[in-house]
Order: structure tokens, then C-alpha cells, then sequence
């Protein structure tokens, strides 16, 4: 499996108790398979997420992330994993508002020491991929919230990402452009054979995914 979660459990100290948050969890999604991951608000699926993307070290359990073990790792090794291994789409694009397309896209060979000729084609196969051939030097304020989505994705799987997880990337987006990048996203993933979490409260996004995994409120406080 590239990603692997057994037994998760995370608790934060809410005064004199400890509050579970995610409560024993069990998830694993393969090569090239789109999960989807629902639930009530409060469920713990963001917070999942941050676990499944070496944000946040679980108070119990076990991380697999492509073949490794990452659940012990020191701080430095699971930011350069993360870097090489995992992509993020999150809710809001998020992009630097003096870039270009390209350049967006770009900034993450960058980071990683690899913007040379082949990741620079790469970029443009990318966002040409995402229908955005035209667009390459157009900046945020000049694409609307689906281009910038797109783009946003683009970005997340410039470096072949193993793992990719998207945290409600269509919420803001109104119902046609939420259809398309939705439908983008999954398609794209499949192609790359990215391991993909999808976290969402559409019906319809979690239709589109390979399986459905859906959380409920822990119900236990820990004294």
C-alpha cells in the first residue's frame, strides 16, 4: 500500500482531560486508488489528513508512507519526505500572488534542488494536462478560482508525488467548477497512479472516488 494507517488515535488536552479526536483508525489506500473520506464535521477528517500527511504525530498508532515507516522518524526526515513523497490540495489554492502559473508550478522543483530542463517540460505537460496551456503567465488575480484550482494541482503532483490528499479542494468553488476540478483531480491522480485522500462532505466527489471511508464523532474522553 503507498499509504497506511493502523490504529490511529489522536487526543488533545482539553483542561483536565484528554478529548480523542481520531479514535483507533485503520486506513489504507493503493497505488493509483482514489479514497474518499466523509463524515460530520468534527469527525476528525482533517485532522487525518494532517496525520496521513506528516503534519501531525499521532498520540497512538502507526504511519506507512510508500514502503516506510515513518511513525518514529526524527522531524527533518519527515519534511524531506514529505517533500519528495506526498502532494496537498487544500480548500484554497494558496498561491503566491506575484507568480505566474509556471512559476507556481516551478517552485516546488525549486525547493527540492531539481528546477532544471526536464522538471521545467514537466510543468508545462502539467498544466497543459489541466487545461491550462494558455495560461501559463497569468498570475492569481487574472484566473478564476477553477484555473487557480487547477493550478493548485498541477503544483501537487509536480514531483510524482506517491501520496496525494486533498482537503475539500472544491468548497469553494461553485457546483460546475466543483464537478470539473473534482473530476480533474481523479482523473489526473489515476493517471500518475498517485494514492489519493479525498476529504469531503459532496455526495457527489465521494461518488466519483474508487471507495468510501466515513468517520464518525468519537465518543470517548479519556480522564
Amino acid at each position: 500500500m503507498s499509504l497506511q494507517l493502523n490504529g490511529i488515535t489522536v487526543t488533545v488536552r482539553d483542561g483536565r482531560t484528554d478529548l480523542i479526536i481520531v479514535d483507533g483508525v485503520d486506513l489504507a489506500v493503493a497505488a493509483g486508488e482514489t479514497v474518499a473520506l466523509t463524515g460530520p464535521s468534527g469527525s476528525g477528517k482533517s485532522t487525518l489528513l494532517s496525520v496521513a500527511g506528516l503534519l501531525l504525530r499521532p498520540t497512538a498508532g502507526r504511519v506507512t508512507v510508500a514502503g516506510v515507516d515513518v511513525t518514529d522518524l526524527k522531524d527533518r526526515a519527515r519534511t524531506r519526505l514529505r517533500g519528495t513523497t506526498i502532494g496537498v490540495v487544500y480548500q484554497a489554492a494558496n498561491l503566491l500572488p506575484s507568480l505566474t502559473a509556471r512559476q507556481q508550478v516551478e517552485v516546488v522543483a525549486h525547493v527540492n534542488g531539481r528546477l532544471d530542463r526536464t522538471a521545467r517540460g514537466r510543468v508545462v505537460e502539467l498544466l497543459t494536462r489541466v487545461g491550462l496551456e494558455d495560461r501559463l503567465d497569468a498570475r492569481p488575480g487574472e484566473l478564476s478560482g477553477g484555473e487557480r484550482q487547477r493550478v493548485a494541482l498541477a503544483r501537487a503532483l509536480m514531483m510524482e508525488p506517491t501520496v496525494l490528499l486533498a482537503d475539500e479542494p472544491t468548497a469553494a468553488l461553485d457546483p460546475a467548477r466543483a464537478a470539473e476540478v473534482n473530476a480533474l483531480l481523479l482523473e489526473e491522480a489515476g493517471r500518475w497512479g498517485t494514492a489519493t485522500l479525498l476529504v469531503t462532505h459532496d455526495g457527489a466527489d465521494a461518488a466519483g472516488a474508487d471507495r468510501e471511508i466515513r468517520l464518525e464523532r468519537p465518543a470517548s474522553i479519556v480522564v
